[in-house]
């Protein structure tokens, strides 16, 4: 198996949803031979075919753990592993913990991939579905962010930040929403065509006014403050990651955290949980702020980034970027419903973003 490097796997109609090429469960196997202990038994968990990556539940000897198969670069890996234990050791984060190697080491490297071993935490459950059980992830998510400040990669590590790619994240949404309008052009027979044509003009607009209010913000004086200050962002957190313990709120799959400005994840778990209730909702998103601000204090200038990256057409962004790749797959009648139901729920946002905008005036800077 030496030779094989792992590539992403297809899956059809035919393949189980947690299905695993035979080769990466050989190569699996001799990766545990690297630990002292015995396995009583291995179940997929999770996998990525897209990506070659995967995660199985190992029962050993030595209690339940789990396996992992890094889909990324081993030395972006390097990077989340290195936080990962930072967070463990130094922070005493309620993270899983890295189990080491007969040789101490936090991974073996095999087939072109990292893999590595952490404690598999019981009981886990997600938190509720309710603004308390959006609170506890809130929190839980501003103490990850704050227990992370002052990580320090490992020396060969791929440094990954996104800290000062937010004006090219911006620019990117932008260009991509005027894709979506050449496409829509070019496929005039499409069902979805004529509605995304209705639509692009007032998102793109919200995409370039959230870019001109990035630009005269206190961004760069932010960023300014550099990685270390502001420590990591999971970028995956949502009810799925975080999981409510015995002990509190424990948060895992880490192998995405980048520098970034922490509120990044705060924005994607508001946003995306309005979208589950189907309409923005004053009382939630004011709570949900509250609730992290508790553990991870947030100052003006940081709202006010908080609330321009909530003024970016972000579910438009998110739900039909699809369309570029495969316009005669998307531009159905089920888009047709999407694209009605994103009108409808951004028209509730701006009323909610209007009545909290200056809530945090006054606010002293970190």
């Amino acid at each position: 198996m030496e030779n094989i490097l792992i590539e992403p796997w297809e899956l059809d109609e035919l393949t189980l949803e947690l299905f695993v090429p035979e080769y990466i469960e050989k190569i699996a196997s001799e990766v545990l031979v690297h630990y002292d202990f015995s396995v009583q038994s291995m179940q997929v968990m999770a996998t990525k075919p897209a990506r070659g990556g995967a995660i199985w539940k190992v029962e050993t000897s030595a209690g339940p753990k789990s396996l992992k198969l890094l889909h990324r670069r081993p030395t972006r890996s390097l990077f989340s592993l290195g936080a990962q234990e930072y967070l463990v050791e130094i922070q005493k984060a309620r993270v899983p913990a890295i189990v080491k190697t007969k040789d101490g080491s936090n991974y073996v490297e095999a087939n072109g991939k990292l893999w590595f071993v952490a404690e598999w935490i019981e009981p886990l459950a997600p938190a509720s579905k309710d603004l308390e059980g959006a609170k506890h992830l809130c929190r839980a998510i501003g103490e990850f962010h704050r227990l992370s400040k002052g990580y320090e990669p490992p020396k060969h590590a791929e440094m990954a930040t996104r800290l000062h790619k937010w004006p090219r994240n911006f620019e990117k949404i932008i260009t991509k929403i005027d894709w979506l309008r050449n496409i829509a052009y070019a496929y005039p027979e499409m069902p979805a065509s004529s509605h995304l044509l209705q639509a692009v003009d007032v998102f793109e607009q919200q995409a370039i006014q959230s870019l001109e209010r990035l630009n005269q913000s206190s961004y760069l004086d932010l960023v300014a403050k550099g990685n270390a200050y502001w420590g990591l962002v999971h970028q995956d957190y949502g009810w799925s990651n975080g999981q409510m313990g015995s002990d509190g709120m424990w948060i895992i799959d880490l192998d995405g955290v980048a520098f970034d400005l922490p509120i990044r994840d705060l924005r994607k778990l508001i946003s995306n949980k309005m979208i589950d209730n189907s309409q923005w909702d004053t009382t939630w998103v004011r709570e949900m702020i509250k609730a992290y601000h508790e553990v991870n204090p947030i100052s003006a200038e940081v709202y006010d980034i908080l609330m321009l990256e909530l003024s970016l057409p972000n579910e438009f962004y998110k739900n039909l970027k699809g369309v570029i790749f495969e316009p005669e797959l998307f531009l159905n009648e089920e888009a047709v419903q999407l694209i009605q139901t994103i009108i409808n729920l951004d028209q509730t946002k701006w009323p909610v973003l209007e009545e909290i905008k200056d809530d945090w005036i006054g606010v002293e800077a970190l």
